[in-house]
């Protein structure tokens, strides 16, 4: 079987593309998010290849909505793809229902998406995994990961990309119910900082946030 048979399983009962597509998430810089008891948090590496980039021409955590952000792990442009429609499915709902949409709801969309494009001719698997930080009045503070699959899941705490395997075990170590919002953005930076190669300084990290203590319960990028 070509590698390229997208809609083809193969005998091991996988389709190659996919493998390619969560290999390439594997590769990417380390993602990660955080769920607290009063909010959410996420937080990814920004590595810098070259002293002439202008570092704050490049992002890699994004706001969906006022109340929801993602950040990634895999290629930029499947990312920025995947965002844009994102964000004009949030404001068509809006439009259309005069409500805001659940963060359950956008990422079983996005979810939707990626799946679509496992068996579908003409077209590759997106290069991406998301972790989606959002609040609803119902759920409260949530995290989501969606993988290029379309498998979502809602998680306390999860990591994904090259330092993805050791940020869950310093996770899984560090994580309890009760973790406060403050100790949650704590301790993503430290998880960051400890599979980071080289010196972590604010250049080469972003950080979005959800306090359920601020009245709009509003995702704010940390500056």
């Amino acid at each position: 079987m070509s590698d390229y048979s997208l809609t083809t399983f193969g005998k091991s009962g996988e389709l190659t593309q996919v493998r390619y597509a969560l290999t390439a998430v594997g590769n990417g810089e380390t993602c990660l998010g955080i769920k607290a008891k009063n909010g959410c948090v996420i937080a990814c590496e920004k590595k810098i290849t070259s002293p002439l980039v202008d570092e704050t021409t490049i992002h890699k955590v994004e706001p969906l909505s006022d109340y929801m952000g993602m950040t990634y792990a895999g290629i930029g442009p499947d990312f920025q793809a995947v965002l844009l429609k994102a964000r004009k499915d949030v404001q068509i709902y809006h439009a259309k229902f005069q409500d805001r949409t659940t963060p359950f709801m956008m990422c079983k969309s996005i979810a939707e998406l990626f799946q679509e494009y496992t068996q579908s001719g003409g077209v590759r698997p997106f290069g991406i995994g998301m972790i989606c930080a959002g609040y609803d009045e119902q759920d409260g503070s949530q995290i989501f990961q969606i993988e290029a699959s379309g498998t979502y899941y809602s998680w306390k705490a999860t990591a994904l990309g090259k330092g993805g395997s050791t940020a869950k075990g310093f996770l899984e170590k560090r994580y309890s119910d009760d973790l406060d919002i403050e100790d949650a953005i704590h301790t993503a930076i430290l998880t960051l900082k400890d599979s980071f190669e080289g010196e972590l300084t604010e250049k080469n990290i972003e950080i979005g946030v959800i306090r359920e203590s601020d009245p709009n319960k509003a995702f704010k990028i940390l500056t």
